[in-house]
């Protein structure tokens, strides 16, 4: 069995605070919305918050960015970083990522718990994202 091609597009790595900032603005809006409860909107900016943290840690470190129609892609990129934490952040990524049809696309609307445990992990790797930024 031949190992599909992961496909990736080469940004430059200044880009990194750009998919940075989107992460910020998706993080702070995904709060304001779980404070209020509004787990719908919690629940799909967390998605967006972890993959705009996952593609500027991986433009930041590589020079590169997933444009794969699979978003775990982009935890496999994330596994690969030369970084410690790097293996331990593709796994929380992958639990966000897997819900993101559910929340997206399915008629089932969020709870609370599902929020919340969105919103956790999500906090962790965009906090993860920002600090390796940041030095």
């Amino acid at each position: 069995m031949v190992a599909r091609e992961k496909k990736v597009r080469e940004e430059s790595k200044s880009a990194a605070s750009e998919y940075l900032k989107k992460a910020a603005d998706n993080y702070d809006q995904m709060l304001t919305a779980f404070h209020t409860e509004n787990w719908n909107a919690a629940a799909t900016l967390a998605v967006q918050c972890a993959i705009s943290s996952a593609d500027a840690i991986c433009v930041f470190d590589k020079g590169v960015r997933s444009v794969s129609q699979d978003h775990f892609d982009v935890c496999d990129l994330v596994a690969r970083l030369p970084r410690d934490g790097a293996q331990e952040k593709a796994k929380q990524l992958r639990k966000i990522i897997a819900r993101k049809n559910m929340v997206q696309y399915e008629c089932r609307s969020m709870n609370r718990s599902d929020a919340d445990d969105m919103v956790k992990v999500t906090v962790r790797v965009y906090q993860w994202v920002d600090e390796c930024l940041s030095k």
